[in-house]
């Protein structure tokens, strides 16, 4: 959702929605949970409980206004407005009006029902006054928003969008001409650094008459924030100003400083401009660093051909420039397919800095390029040797995981063995050991050895209970007879393995409870009354400022509900993975079950249910596609420009269309629930029919078809999830094993569909 901001020029959320910056000072603590306190009502709490109960029936007119914005949704939102207009309700239905005018930029039109609200404004004056002053800044009448803005801090001291009003007020105040007031304004409120304000203020200093202040301002905006919009707008005030005052030069470090930062934001190309112009200017000590800095930029960018003649002309007489230019020299090589110039380089690299992280990054590609090509041996050898150079670096764990499931894809069960069980002795915290683990009981499974591999299976279904791996380690412990004893079932009957014994345990393995929230804490109330206006970000800052002030752990589920209740499923599904980053280890008990439903919700079933069935397949499994494609945000539109629940790409929806005998279908209806749920399940089940195994068709919905069939060509697998570990893209591989796992979550969590 987007609200107005104070630039008249653009048009996103305040500062104070985008990262909530207002400081709340929290209560001192107490031994007493907050759930457990109870406050007398206040006439304020008493009067925000009586808004809430009687806006409930606002809640869906409000919502839909703000999603579509018709001449039917704004009619239906003021009729009810103006039959409420001498209660509370009314006022925050005039603020939904005001704000759905805004998000039209039909600024003039907003003024009318922000002050129609302002008379039963209540604890909502604050929302009332800021967005009546923005409405006035963005429609001209700035003598107005002045006005409006004067006495906010006054009236709203502890309002979350405190400093957005300043910021609006002074440049309310430059546009009055009252810039030594708007520099009044604005330096307060300058920490933490935001660029809206910067810009304000430079702008005020050069009305004062103080352009060399003004210059500095602008110029600092500049340099240390350039991925903002507001970084080029100072650019041109400061040449405004240079053209009437002499002004210092821009330095070399702040030249150099920006031209880093907008590398370091991936904005490669104006990094590279940047450092283009710094090269003309450059003193000699400077240039190498400058000219690798800019041949980095430059293949980022994609102009491998410029990059390679900037590296291959740099003065590498230093070391560490010699060896990024070497790395980089060779990535070129490798993107181009040049395979002997990679491995020129590469050998270079190895003589001239043999304990170097660009050595180390080197073998990361050469083990990836020849894992694509495929070329597994080249492969092993390039993994075997970073894990061996560098075995306490970062993709240590990865090389060594590699060397060991290669070496089993080459058909070398020994080795592979050996390396299963050192991945698990020397890096047992890593994200391969639960594939180390399964792997290593295939084998004892294959040996005959039904004991080790039941005592594998086991600390892999009870570490890892709802990893992929974990569920698979269950079907096979069901399914695993030994020839010469009794099926074992319980731990303590294995023969003991000592190397289990370095798998460490789950971090957080006790049960979570959660608090009961302060219903008698204005924002608390205040949050319920927005949410009832279709204000769901507001809401959620609302809610967040009152869990800082109050003790207790509700502030995620109660959050979550806010989503779930909006349809914002997307949006709790996120809460919860900020809240229990770890939730695949745990076991269903361990979380409330609330929590479990929020990160496996079951929206749109009956159509879900339904087309799914049509196509003969699992539900759960159509369900935790969708999880993983959009979260289920029936607006998600990817990079790619797949559209909906499911992602499906406009010609995609189009061909399936014409075989569901869809009508007069547009790429628009992608983004209508009940289209993409009878289109997407087709569209897959197509895929399960063509490579005749779950596992393929979802390697393909993510990576295509032609390139699974590439990877089933690269040698026979002993079943799909053989196949799965042997994807070379990490994005798929983890893709393919995420709906896999999440779709077990499912049937725990809900029985038979």
């Amino acid at each position: 959702m987007a609200v107005l901001c104070v630039d008249p020029a653009s048009f996103a959320l305040p500062a104070a929605v985008q990262s909530s910056t207002q400081k709340v000072q929290p209560r001192k603590k107490s031994n007493k949970v907050s759930a457990k306190r109870r406050r007398r009502a206040t006439p304020r709490s008493r009067r925000m409980h009586a808004a809430f109960v009687a806006s409930t029936s606002l809640k869906p007119m409000a919502r839909q206004l703000l999603q579509d914005r018709t001449p039917a949704a704004y009619a239906g939102v003021e009729a009810y407005a103006r039959r409420h207009h001498q209660e509370d309700a009314g006022a925050l239905a005039w603020l939904v009006l005001g704000y759905a005018h805004a998000l039209d930029k039909d600024y003039a039109k907003a003024v009318d029902p922000l002050n129609r609200a302002k008379p039963r404004a209540g604890d909502l004056g604050d929302y009332i006054s800021f967005y009546l002053g923005t409405a006035y800044s963005q429609s001209g009448r700035t003598a107005e928003a002045v006005t409006t803005l004067s006495d906010f801090e006054k009236q709203y001291p502890e309002s979350l969008l405190l400093r957005d009003a300043h910021v609006l007020y002074g440049t309310g105040l430059l546009a009055e001409n009252r810039s030594q007031e708007a520099i009044t304004v604005l330096e307060k409120n300058r920490q933490p650094p935001r660029a809206d304000l910067e810009l304000a203020l430079g702008r005020a200093y050069a009305a004062a008459g103080q352009p060399i202040q003004a210059a500095e301002i602008l110029r600092n905006l500049y340099i240390t924030m350039p991925l903002s919009a507001e970084a080029s707008q100072a650019d041109v005030e400061v040449k405004k100003l240079a053209s009437t005052t002499p002004l210092p030069p821009l330095g070399l470090n702040g030249r150099r400083t920006r031209a880093d930062l907008l590398a370091k934001g991936k904005r490669f190309s104006d990094a590279a401009d940047e450092y283009r112009d710094l090269l003309s200017v450059a003193s000699p000590s400077d240039r190498p660093e400058i000219q690798l800095a800019f041949a980095v930029a430059l293949r980022r960018s994609g102009q491998d051909k410029e990059a390679k003649k900037a590296l291959e002309t740099l003065d590498s007489s230093a070391l560490e420039i010699n060896t990024q230019r070497l790395y980089n020299l060779g990535e070129i090589a490798r993107n181009s397919g040049d395979e002997e110039g990679f491995l020129r380089y590469l050998a270079e690299l190895r003589q001239a800095a043999p304990t170097s992280l660009w050595l180390q990054q080197a073998l990361l590609s050469a083990g990836n390029f020849y894992l694509l090509k495929p070329d597994y041996d080249k492969a092993i050898d390039a993994y075997r040797e970073l894990q061996q150079r560098f075995p306490n670096a970062g993709r240590a764990s990865y090389a060594h995981w590699k060397v060991a499931w290669l070496s089993l894809r080459q058909g070398r069960a020994a080795e592979a063995k050996t390396g299963f069980e050192q991945q698990i002795g020397l890096y047992p915290a890593s994200a391969e050991v639960p594939a180390a683990l399964y792997w290593r009981a295939r084998l004892a499974e294959e040996d005959k050895d039904t004991s080790m591999a039941r005592a594998y299976y086991q600390k892999l279904s009870e570490r890892f209970r709802n990893f992929y791996y974990g569920e698979l380690a269950r079907r096979r412990l069901r399914e695993l007879k030994a020839d010469d004893e009794p099926a074992r079932d319980l731990p303590r009957d294995f023969p003991h393995y000592a190397l289990l014994d370095r798998v460490p345990p789950i971090s957080a393995g006790t049960s979570i409870t959660t608090s009961d929230p302060p219903t008698d804490n204005l924002r608390y109330q205040k949050a319920q009354v927005l949410e009832n206006g279709g204000l769901l970000d507001f809401a959620v800052l609302e809610l967040q400022a009152a869990a800082r002030e109050d003790q207790g752990n509700w502030v995620a589920a109660e959050t979550a509900k806010l989503y779930e209740d909006a349809g914002r499923y997307d949006g709790a599904i996120q809460v919860f993975k900020r809240a229990v980053p770890n939730y695949f280890a745990v076991d269903l008990p361990t979380l409330p079950r609330p929590y479990w439903e929020a990160l496996f919700p079951k929206p749109y079933w009956p159509d879900l249910k339904k087309f799914s069935s049509q196509n003969a397949l699992d539900p759960y499994l159509v369900a935790s596609l969708i999880r993983q494609e959009s979260e289920f945000n029936p607006s998600a539109v990817s990079r790619a420009n797949a559209l909906g629940l499911m992602q499906l790409l406009p010609k995609v929806g189009t061909a399936v269309a014409k075989q569901e005998k869809l009508r007069h279908f547009s790429s628009a209806q992608l983004f209508t629930p009940e289209v993409n749920l009878q289109l997407g399940p087709r569209y897959f089940r197509e895929m399960v029919d063509k490579f005749g195994a779950f596992e393929y068709a979802l390697a393909a919905y993510n990576a295509g078809t032609n390139r699974v069939d590439d990877w089933l060509g690269q040698g026979k697998y002993r079943d799909p999830q053989e196949f799965v570990e042997s994807i070379p893209f990490t994005e798929t591989r983890e893709y393919v094993q995420a709906i896999l796992r999440n779709a077990n979550v499912y049937r725990q969590l809900y029985g038979t569909p």
